[in-house]
């Protein structure tokens, strides 16, 4: 029996529909109840797709699902595939302790530390909160006075999580190309008097500063999904008079855009760090790929017109497939 926590847009859509379809027993639990674990006494596992942008996620999600983890029950995501997740300084650590290919990255706890290491930073840096997703909270800083200015934020007033401009902003350039209307533009004014309920909880970020090497001469990234032994690719293109290319919307499909070569490396990075699902973006140094983060989550819809998936041994598998049926046979499969 799978405890699924279903939420509207989540992955638990496409698992209801899975085990619907192929008549594997689930029950519909409420992991923001008091009594979850009690929901839970006759489940072998927990599937919750929680969200970055969710207060109430934010507040407990990595916690339940890693004690349920710790006490023997199945869980998705587990501790390897989640501990890391919005978190861009863990990431850091992570990545370069593993040895992966990743673009450089730099994290300061203190003032001073910060200032004395801009003396000598090369510019143009990209400025990060450690958390966000689709390029939320990425800035490009041209030089040493700008990122002095960051510093003497990070150290003094903060960050809010929530950028009313940029958001503004992004909602009107979705309008402009038809991607979104006129009453979304409209939800972007109101929220300078209203921000959303996870940055008014979450508070000021401070305390740190994260800077990460640009890497130039890339007008898109690739993005590669590694659920279990099987992967699927996207290629996203920058936004216009941009560096950025997560949550552009510009998306590419065809197989062509792929090398076996990110493919190999993206199962072995998979592999290396044990990982149910992962997402791993990448842009190209002189040909050779840098991960820039790591994830377990991603929109749905962005997904869907993929072409095929290729298999560990790098065989292509032509037409439609479902990666959240994969993900549901591979607890079903461990609980074995």
């Amino acid at each position: 029996m799978l405890g699924i926590h279903h939420s509207k847009g989540s992955f638990s859509e496409r698992w209801i529909t899975y085990c619907d379809t192929h008549n594997i027993a689930y029950r519909l639990v409420n992991c923001y109840a008091d009594d979850i674990i009690n929901q839970l006494k006759d489940c072998d596992a927990l599937l919750w797709h929680h969200h970055h942008g969710s207060p109430r996620d934010i507040l407990f999600a990595k916690q339940l699902l890693f004690a349920l983890q710790q006490t023997g029950k199945k869980v998705f995501p587990d501790f390897n595939t989640n501990w890391h997740f919005d978190d861009k300084v863990g990431q850091k650590y992570l990545l370069e302790n593993a040895g992966i290919p990743a673009v450089g990255s730099h994290v300061f706890y203190k003032k001073m530390d910060a200032l004395e290491w801009l003396n000598s930073a090369g510019f143009p840096k990209v400025f990060k909160l450690r958390g966000g997703a689709g390029s939320a909270n990425v800035k490009l800083v041209h030089d040493k006075a700008g990122a002095v200015k960051l510093v003497n934020q990070a150290f003094g007033s903060g960050f809010s999580q929530y950028s009313a401009y940029d958001n503004l902003k992004e909602r009107i350039r979705k309008y402009r190309k038809g991607k979104t209307d006129a009453k979304d533009v409209l939800k972007g004014i109101a929220r300078f008097a209203v921000p959303p309920a996870y940055s008014r909880i979450a508070g000021k970020e401070k305390g740190y500063i994260y800077f990460q090497d640009f890497i130039a001469g890339n007008d898109h990234d690739i993005r590669v999904v590694v659920v279990g032994d099987k992967a699927y690719a996207i290629k996203r293109m920058v936004r216009e008079n941009d560096f950025r290319a997560s949550g552009s919307g510009n998306i590419l499909y065809d197989k062509s855009l792929f090398d076996d070569p990110i493919i190999q490396l993206s199962f072995e990075i998979a592999e290396k760090l044990t990982t149910q699902v992962l997402a791993l973006d990448y842009v190209f140094d002189n040909g050779k790929p840098l991960v820039v983060e790591i994830s377990y989550g991603f929109a749905m819809a962005g997904y869907d017109p993929c072409p095929g998936y290729w298999d560990r041994q790098l065989r292509w598998h032509e037409g439609k497939f479902d990666p959240y049926g994969w993900m549901i046979e591979d607890i079903i499969k461990k609980q074995g």
